[in-house]
């Protein structure tokens, strides 16, 4: 899941859609449980208002795994086998992580421009 920046929003807006950062805070604020991709919708959907499919969730969900910036076990229940997935950092790690993530792109393709500004913006 490549990340995309959008320097006219504020904050993880940023990066992901509004519905994604709820996913987030939603999945932080119920740290250390976890959440299956069931709860994790009804929420989005109760505190947004809106129309969010389970598909997108579970494959935003899974996409998160995948980048290894949430992490699941795997549980039994009624349908089968669920996934129940929890943050790897708490947030202020997780925005440590996606800024480390910029950096280190910046550094490969522009490495002597980046170093620049970053010495300059100190």
């Amino acid at each position: 899941m490549p990340l995309q920046f959008d320097a006219g929003k504020k904050d993880l807006e940023m990066f992901f859609k509004d519905w994604q950062v709820e996913d987030l805070r939603y999945l932080w604020s119920i740290q250390p449980e976890g959440a299956n991709s069931r709860t994790v919708w009804v929420n989005v959907n109760e505190s947004l208002q809106g129309s969010i499919s389970r598909a997108s969730i579970i494959n935003y969900l899974n996409a998160m795994v995948d980048e290894e910036l949430l992490t699941y076990t795997e549980t039994t229940g009624k349908g089968g086998h669920h996934r129940v997935y929890y943050m790897k950092h708490g947030e202020a790690e997780f925005k440590q992580h996606i800024a480390g993530l910029i950096i280190s792109k910046l550094l490969k393709e522009y490495p002597q421009e980046t170093r620049k500004a970053i010495s300059e913006n100190r």
